[in-house]
């Protein structure tokens, strides 16, 4: 699973500079005290002890000027007003070398491609379509596809949907790729999204999380009501509340149970209208959601039902 990851730069590129007692020349790049206010008086001031060659030294030494000057600074030679006003346009020119590669470098990073971004493909391209239905492709999970499928602890899984739908990146944190193989929390499988549909994503919690019995069945676990009021959140993407249950219902495919539900939750974060089907089958609870807004529910409900249906595992 990919990731994204940014190094922050260093608060030393843009450590901000006092200028109370220090006037800079543009010109000459002289320190200049606030006494000395005029231009002439400005380019005839140089600190005692500090030659013009010091002052105008590359960028390339200005750091060796400031950390290998100490014994000079300390200098009695060396008025105390003068050791701060060199020490303090020293600082200025590094700090300022410092933005400018700062701001480079943000550049630099701008213009590279963001790995992580989410392919805009459609999965009709690649999936193969269904055979009773071509309005429908086909996703068959493996191992390819997510760190638990490779780590045995989820079976691998089905659904069908439109093709002209696009799978999205799952962030790491949330993929379970950090904890596998032994999950405390649940994890996204996978997640698909259409602009004008809505969405579906396959939700995968480990099994102690519901039970202490091992490869409990669903109907183990407890009714359909139970089951949603541990797993809802993970469907609302925020709370669960039992009023939001709309209906429910407990169906037998190929001797795996799934309980099904329909609810209403306009307060959720993936949608105000939510499909949820749910199974158990070795050490894990698997949920697959579909959701759509408002404006989405009235013209997708048929195709996120047909899809809901059509979850195996």
């Amino acid at each position: 699973m990919a990731t994204c990851s940014a190094t922050p730069i260093s608060s030393s590129y843009f450590t901000p500079i006092s200028t109370t007692d220090l006037i800079i020349h543009r010109k000459t790049h002289n320190p200049c005290p606030i006494e000395a206010n005029s231009k002439k008086n400005c380019e005839n001031f140089r600190p005692l002890g500090l030659k013009p060659s010091s002052i105008a030294a590359s960028s390339r030494n200005i750091r060796d000027q400031i950390s290998g000057s100490s014994e000079t600074l300390n200098s009695s030679s060396i008025a105390p007003k003068s050791r701060e006003i060199w020490y303090t346009s020293m600082h200025e020119q590094w700090s300022r070398r410092n933005l400018f590669k700062g701001l480079a470098l943000l550049w630099i990073l701008a213009k590279r491609p963001v790995d992580c971004e989410a392919r805009e493909v459609q999965v009709g391209s690649y999936l193969p379509p269904l055979d009773s239905d071509s309005s429908f492709v086909v996703f068959k999970a493996t191992t390819k596809d997510t760190p638990a499928l490779r780590a045995g602890n989820v079976e691998p899984y089905q659904f069908i949907l439109p093709p002209s739908w696009k799978q999205t990146r799952i962030a790491n944190i949330l993929s379970g790729n950090y904890c596998q193989p032994k999950c405390a929390e649940p994890w996204v499988e996978v997640k698909f999204e259409d602009e004008k549909q809505g969405k579906v994503q396959v939700v995968a919690a480990p099994l102690i999380r519901l039970t202490n019995k091992l490869n409990a069945s669903i109907e183990e676990i407890g009714s359909p009501e139970k089951v949603i009021a541990s797993l809802g959140p993970f469907v609302t993407g925020n709370s669960y509340d039992p009023d939001e249950l709309i209906e429910s219902n407990m169906k037998n495919i190929d001797g795996q149970t799934y309980y099904t539900y329909k609810l209403e939750t306009p307060y959720a974060l993936t949608g105000s209208h939510n499909l949820a089907k749910a199974t158990a089958k070795g050490n894990t609870v698997v949920l697959f959601v579909a959701s759509a807004n408002d404006k989405q529910w009235p013209t997708s409900q048929k195709t996120l039902e047909a899809m809901l249906d059509s979850f195996r595992i």
